[in-house]
Order: structure tokens, then C-alpha cells, then sequence
């Protein structure tokens, strides 16, 4: 067998550096170009991908890393676990993840605790797995035929059949596993990258058996490629015996995030993830260096901790950065050159220096008053009918909203021209909401170009980029803020849009703020403070605003927290400290609110019903959440509920439009385990990345549910 390389990366970023691949598919789903065109973007940004990796030094190229959609919606693909009902779309790859007018999608969440989201596998008892192998197979082909010999990257069963709740179809789907390693071994292939990060996890001894039967029949196999195994956001903890124990050759461990192990693996290459894949900062060659003359193993080989999907490309496209926090970055190329630096650089023969940490005092939540008193307050207040609709906050932003904030950086456009826009914009927006008849307005934000980068801006401690975008999911990116000094606010951030917004109507507009947690979530953050600390900087200047709104007048504000979920630590041991700490950081956010100032908050695509009780506990007088896409799943979690709650009747990242009878089913369905004082009609999310006449058309179908429900009631 084939030595594995000294030098490698778990995967790279997809999505291209100008977005090449987002504009492509946007293109391709509104029939604007076809399927050839997608297609030859996305070879493009392969070939981009091998050569650049190859031009810095790597030793070790992955391929079937790069996704049209989703890695995980590819490996149910790759294993045919494709549900009937989407066979016969004209696309069912998209169909799965977008759905269509007549076809609601796979469900979406959180990969792990990071922002990327994947399409969960629908797997039954029924389905039947079928090897599809063309894409990794065709991909290795590819970059052969430009010179390069890479390693193909699938997501590993385990991991695949716990994010699909179907472990117990493990015996069948390690059939198509074998089959795929016995091609790869025809294709000449030399290794295969198996993904495993749910071993990081706590692990029942059930699901620990499962991984000793899957890699021990798979490392049985006589005609397969080396197997590399790779885990990384965490320790692999009981995991790692129980993986060394099967014929398995290298193993790939997360040293940013957890230790050196103790465990001798003589017989095995251990590839040493000791450049972070999650944050933008340069990688102390010392403490890489001595973390790997740690690691006890017959070969040891440099790479990142887990796949650069998660940071963007270049600092090289960041002139305007300031020199100095710009000396201190690594983006994706910058990281590829540290790990081909360490790999050629003497090993320390000493075990990494451990940072010291002092622990945090226990949190007192701030309290408001009591929720029955700020109620009965916000009821005489806004006078609001039963089942009020409301929307989460966003409004569809349109190509002249993007063309006029490019036009005011590059100076072609004035402050003034630009503002007057946004009213423009705005008053739009309040008018549509007046006319379908909602009940809670929103002024759809139109000058943000996004939830977290929009505050980021006008806070202190904070940098922006220009071109620093990190894939979300689908075509969907972000450009995370960098975080890297003290938070403060110098001046009111929301205020003058809220009051213009609240001028042009009788009805309530909601003032609109990202909470604290989901500012740092979103965010590269500082490494020289504890997490806690900087969020609660952040919830220090979140309650300034709250403050500052209320003051001009506002009555109702939503200080989103879709992030609570996300940063959930994935070992139980560490999560009630953070949840403790995490709701105090919002309760301080919104400490200042009077009793008659209604409160709302906002979760989504996180699993949010393994934390209804936190959730609970951030005393919003009104929490909206995401429900429709995952098929309600939140509902037999919140009969406890005892605040205001909105599970979200409309899934806003389909472009398909809900009927009436489905959005009145689903507030049925509501209205089953909750009564009907407590209960709002809303989407999942924000309506950001749909259209006028989507938006228009699907709210048009929630307001005649609505109206149906409260003629019954």
C-alpha cells in the first residue's frame, strides 16, 4: 500500500472565489442557462482547486469534496437513498434540496456546531440503497486526466446513518461502501477519505459496536483503497480505541479542538489536524510542532483540523484590511501554506502546552418582570387580534438594493441617493404587509446586507471583508465578521430605520437586532478571551439598542438567537454550562425593556427541540421558530411553552409558495398542543432570499389560513 502523504487538507472551499458557483446555480435554477453551463463552472473551480493546492506544496490532493448543493445530499445520492416522491422531478438532486411547487424538501440543519447546513436523509425501513458511484469516481478521472492522483472524500456510514436516525440500516448500506471501495481500487486509486465527526460526540456503546463491525468489515476487504478515517470538531474520546481496534490505516484527529491522545497507535499514520479549519488566525508553529512530535503513531502526517469549507479563500483578497490585524490571518490558501510548512519542519519532541484557563464565575440571569404582568401589559398596548401574523424580519432583497450598496462603496453612488433609496424601499415593503393584512410589521431591512455583518459594521472590535464569503448552504454564502477587540457601540445602529418604518403605519413594526450569541457565532472571533466574555461584550451593546428603541418609541423588538442551538457544545458534559451562561448573555441583551416593550426572538434550522427548555429560559414575551420545513417536528417538545410562540407555518429557503389548506393544517396542528392566546402565525425565517412574487403569494395564503382559523375560533 501506498504511503500516505505527509501533507493534506479534509477539504477545501467550493463555492469559488468570486462566487463563481452560487451565480451559476442561480442561473441554472431561474432557466436562465442550462445544466452544460452549471456543469463547466463547476469543472472550472475543480481545476482551480487541484492546481492551486498543488502550486503551494500539498502533498495530498482530496477530490469529491466539491458539491453542487450539499456533501451529505451527495452521499445519499452516491448510496441511492433517493425517497420515491422526487424520482420523477425534472431534477431530483434539487428537488431533494429545494423542493418544487409540488414538492416540499428534504429537511435542513446544522452540520454539527458549525453555520453550514446540510440536507438530512429521509431513510425508512423501505429503502433501498443502490451504489450510484459517478461522481466520486468521475471526479478522480478528472483530475488524472490534469495530472493530479487525489483522494476521494465520502462521507463515512456511521456518521451517515446517525444524521439520517437509521443506524439500524447499517448492515445494508456497508454493502455499497464495499462495492465503492472495490471500483476505487479498479480505478487505481490509492486511498479513500471516509468522514466520521460524529465519533466526537458522546457515543452509546451500541453506536461504538456499530463502528468496530462497520471498519472491520470494510478493512477486511481485499480489494480496496488504504482507509483514512476521518473525525474532527471534537476528541474522538472512546471513539479512538474502538476505532484502532479495526485494520483501518490512518486516522485523522482534530488537535485544535481536542487533545493529543494518550493511546499508542504504532501500526497507524495519524493525520494530525493542528492548522484550524474554523477561525481566520495564524497557526504558533510551536504548538503545532510540539503537538505533533506528541502524537505517538508509526507515520504522522500535517493537515487541517477538519475541512476548509469553513473559512474563505484568500487574505490576499483583503487589501483593505489594516495591516496589522491583516498579518495575523490565514484564510484557506494561507492555512494550505502552514500545513506544507510544518510538514517540512522538524518535529518538537514534547507535548503541547496546555493554556491556562481561569474559570468563570456562575451567571445570574437578569430577570424582567413577571411574564403574566408584562402580558397583560403588552395586551392593552398594542391591542392585537388572536393568531397575530407577523413575519421573522427580512424582506426580499432585490438586484437594485445590491446594485446601489456596491454603487455607495465604490463612490459612485452618494449617502444621501443611497438612503433615500431604503425609505423608498421600506415604505414599499409596509405597504405590501398593510395590504395582505398582517398584523405585526417589519420594515424588511433593506439597508443590511446581512443580520450579523450589518451590526459588525457599526460596532467597535469588529473588521469586515470584501471577498471573505463562506459557504452557508446551497448557493447561499456569508462574509463573517472578524471580531478581534473590544466590543463597544458609539452611536445607535437601528434606530432611524425603525422610527421611519413605525411612521408610515398605525400597525406595530417590530425593531429588529441580532442577539449577542449569534453576532459572535457568525463571526471569526478573537482567540485571546473566553467565548463567554466576548459574548457578553456583544450583549452589553445588543442592550444599548434595546434600550435606544424602546426610548424612540417602539414597542415590540425582536432580538434574533438562531445560533443558541449552534454553538451547543457536542459533548454533555460541557453544554449546561453553556446554555447557563448563553441565556444570561441574552437576558442582559433585554434586561432593559420595560413591561409594556414586547420581546420576540427567533430560532431556526438548529434542532432548536433539543433545547426547548433554554429556550424557555431567555423570557422572550414571543419566540418564533422554524417548523415547517421540518415537518413540525418542534410541536410535541413545546406543550410546556409559557410564553408567546410562532412555530413557522411557511418554508422560506423553497421557492415553492404553501397553499392555504397546508398552512391551516399546520396552525391546526399548533393549536393541538397550545392554546390559542399564546400562539403567532409566521414564516421559519427570514424572507431575504426570495421573491416579491413568491413572498407576496405565500403570505396572501397565510393571512386566508389565518382568517379561516380565527372565523372557527
Amino acid at each position: 500500500m501506498s504511503p500516505f502523504p505527509t501533507s493534506t487538507v479534509l477539504g477545501y472551499p467550493r463555492i469559488g472565489p468570486r462566487r463563481e458557483l452560487k451565480r451559476a446555480l442561480e442561473s441554472y435554477w431561474n432557466g436562465t442557462s442550462g445544466r452544460d453551463e452549471l456543469d463547466r463552472v463547476g469543472a472550472e473551480i475543480r481545476e482551480r482547486t487541484w492546481r492551486r493546492l498543488a502550486e503551494l506544496g500539498l502533498e495530498g490532493l482530496p477530490s469529491n469534496t466539491f458539491s453542487m448543493y450539499d456533501q451529505v445530499l451527495d452521499t445519499a445520492v452516491l448510496l441511492g437513498a433517493v425517497p420515491a416522491r422526487y424520482r420523477a422531478a425534472d431534477d431530483p438532486y434539487f428537488a431533494m434540496a429545494r423542493g418544487t411547487e409540488g414538492l416540499a424538501p428534504l429537511r435542513m440543519t446544522k452540520w454539527f456546531d458549525t453555520n453550514y447546513h446540510y440536507i438530512v436523509p429521509e431513510i425508512g425501513p423501505d429503502t433501498v440503497f443502490a451504489l450510484d458511484a459517478a461522481k466520486p469516481l468521475a471526479e478522480v478521472r478528472e483530475a488524472r486526466a490534469l495530472g493530479f492522483e487525489t483522494r476521494p472524500v465520502v462521507v463515512g456510514p456511521v456518521t451517515f446513518l446517525l444524521l439520517a436516525g437509521a443506524l439500524d440500516r447499517l448492515d445494508d448500506v456497508l454493502g455499497c461502501y464495499a462495492e465503492l471501495l472495490s471500483l476505487l481500487a479498479a480505478e487505481g486509486v490509492a486511498w479513500v477519505q471516509l468522514d466520521e465527526p460524529a465519533l466526537v460526540g458522546d457515543r452509546s456503546a451500541e453506536e461504538l459496536a456499530a463502528v468496530r463491525a462497520a471498519y472491520a468489515r470494510l478493512g477486511s476487504l481485499a480489494d480496496r483503497p488504504g482507509l483514512f478515517v476521518a473525525s474532527y470538531f471534537g476528541d474522538l474520546g472512546e471513539a479512538l480505541p474502538a476505532l484502532a481496534a479495526t485494520p483501518v490505516e490512518a486516522i485523522g484527529l482534530d488537535l485544535v479542538r481536542g487533545g493529543v491522545p494518550a493511546l499508542d497507535l504504532s501500526g497507524k499514520t495519524v493525520v494530525a489536524g493542528v492548522v484550524s479549519g474554523r477561525d481566520v488566525w495564524r497557526t504558533s508553529p510551536e504548538r503545532a510542532l510540539a503537538a505533533l512530535g506528541a502524537v505517538r503513531a508509526s507515520e504522522v502526517t500535517v493537515s487541517t483540523s477538519c475541512s476548509l469549507l469553513h473559512v474563505p479563500y484568500s487574505v490576499a483578497a483583503e487589501p483593505e484590511l489594516e495591516p496589522g490585524l491583516r498579518a495575523r490571518l490565514a484564510f484557506a490558501e494561507e492555512k494550505v501554506a502552514e500545513v506544507v510548512a510544518l510538514a517540512r519542519s522538524p518535529r518538537l519532541d514534547a507535548s503541547p502546552a496546555e493554556p491556562s484557563v481561569a474559570l468563570p464565575a456562575p451567571v445570574a440571569p437578569e430577570r424582567r418582570g413577571p411574564y403574566a404582568v408584562r402580558a397583560a401589559a403588552q395586551a392593552e398596548h398594542l391591542g392585537l387580534p388572536p393568531l397575530p401574523i407577523t413575519t421573522i424580519g427580512s424582506f426580499p432583497q432585490t438586484g437594485s438594493l445590491r446594485a446601489a450598496r456596491a454603487a455607495v462603496a465604490s463612490g459612485t453612488l452618494s449617502q444621501d441617493d443611497y438612503e433615500r433609496q431604503v425609505e423608498a424601499e421600506i415604505e414599499r415593503v409596509i405597504r405590501v404587509q398593510e395590504r395582505l393584512g398582517l398584523d405585526v410589521l417589519v420594515h424588511g431591512e433593506p439597508e443590511r446586507n446581512d443580520m450579523v455583518q450589518y451590526f459588525a459594521e457599526h460596532l467597535d472590535g469588529f473588521a469586515v471583508t470584501r471577498n471573505g464569503w463562506v459557504q452557508s448552504y446551497g448557493s447561499r454564502c456569508t462574509r463573517p465578521p472578524i471580531l478581534h477587540g473590544d466590543v463597544g457601540r458609539p452611536a445607535p445602529i437601528t434606530v432611524r430605520w425603525a422610527t421611519y418604518a413605525q411612521s408610515l403605519t398605525d400597525k406595530p413594526v417590530k425593531g429588529m437586532l441580532t442577539g449577542p450569541v449569534t453576532i459572535v457565532a457568525w463571526s471569526f472571533v478573537r482567540d485571546d478571551l473566553p467565548l463567554r466574555d466576548v459574548v457578553f461584550q456583544v450583549a452589553d451593546a445588543v442592550r444599548d439598542e434595546v434600550r435606544d428603541l424602546e426610548a424612540a418609541g417602539v414597542s415590540i423588538i425582536q432580538v434574533d438567537e438562531p445560533a443558541l442551538r449552534e454553538l451547543l457544545p457536542l459533548r454533555r458534559a460541557a453544554q449546561a454550562d453553556y446554555l447557563e451562561w448563553a441565556v444570561a448573555a441574552y437576558r442582559r441583551a433585554t434586561s432593559g425593556a420595560s413591561d409594556r416593550t414586547q420581546i420576540h426572538t427567533h430560532l431556526c434550522y438548529s434542532d432548536a427541540d433539543q433545547i426547548v427548555t433554554a429556550i424557555d429560559g431567555l423570557d422572550a414575551d414571543v419566540t418564533t421558530i422554524e417548523s415547517a420545513r421540518s415537518g413540525a417536528r418542534i410541536l410535541p417538545t413545546v406543550g410546556s411553552f409559557t410564553r408567546g410562540l410562532g412555530p413557522g407555518v411557511y418554508d422560506i429557503h423553497s421557492p415553492r409558495v404553501p397553499a392555504a389548506a397546508e398552512v391551516e393544517d399546520l396552525l391546526r396542528r399548533t393549536l393541538a398542543v397550545l392554546p390559542v392566546e399564546r400562539v403567532w402565525v409566521n414564516p421559519d425565517c427570514g424572507l431575504k432570499t426570495r421573491t416579491y412574487e413568491e413572498v407576496e403569494a405565500a403570505l396572501a395564503n397565510v393571512v386566508t389560513a389565518t382568517r379561516t382559523l380565527r372565523a372557527d375560533l
